[in-house]
């Protein structure tokens, strides 16, 4: 995205305050249904393990694949060290971030892909509904200036990529 597109989306917002308070509320606390939801997923699939109904294989994969994959996604940030738009274009995010660099891929939108992903695996329309509310967060990231569009799509093609090689076996 240009600068100008980002300039337009907050002149946009701050002259729509209701819009501005959604989008701002939106950003801040929809990540938490999915980071929330992802220990209750864990805790649900220990007692399934502990009772015989959950294999340990299923449990380590619901733990490690996210892992990996955040780990690969800080490593890929910290060794690109993007900046983000509001570095770029010298403007102010409209959600206070002052994070410098590290941008692409977004770690945001890989940990809600690679989560939706393993809820794909356990549950699909669980899943659908994490990947639903991952588009969603995401595109916030973008609205509110601290991510570029290609930062989040690289964050969720890792995750997707991911998820599609250890749970589908797919790749």
């Amino acid at each position: 995205m240009t600068e100008q597109s980002f300039l337009k989306i907050q002149s946009y917002f701050k002259t729509h305050d209701t819009s501005f308070k959604i989008l701002k509320f939106v950003y801040k606390y929809l990540p938490w249904t999915v980071h929330l939801g992802y220990p209750a997923l864990l805790a649900f699939l220990f007692f399934q393990l502990y009772a015989g109904k959950c294999g340990v294989q299923d449990f380590t994969k619901a733990v490690a694949i996210p892992l990996l994959t955040l780990i690969i996604a800080t490593i890929l940030r910290k060794l690109i060290n993007a900046p983000r738009p509001y570095e770029k274009y010298s403007f102010s995010p409209l959600a206070h971030k002052d994070t410098r660099g590290q941008s692409f891929p977004s770690r945001h939108s890989a940990s809600v892909f690679i989560i939706s992903m393993t809820f794909l695996y356990f549950n699909p329309f669980l899943g659908a509904v994490c990947f639903f509310i991952g588009i969603i967060m995401v595109s916030t990231r973008v609205l509110v200036g601290v991510h570029f569009i290609k930062d989040i799509v690289a964050g969720a093609l890792l995750s997707t990529a991911m998820g599609m090689l250890f749970y589908i076996n797919f790749i």
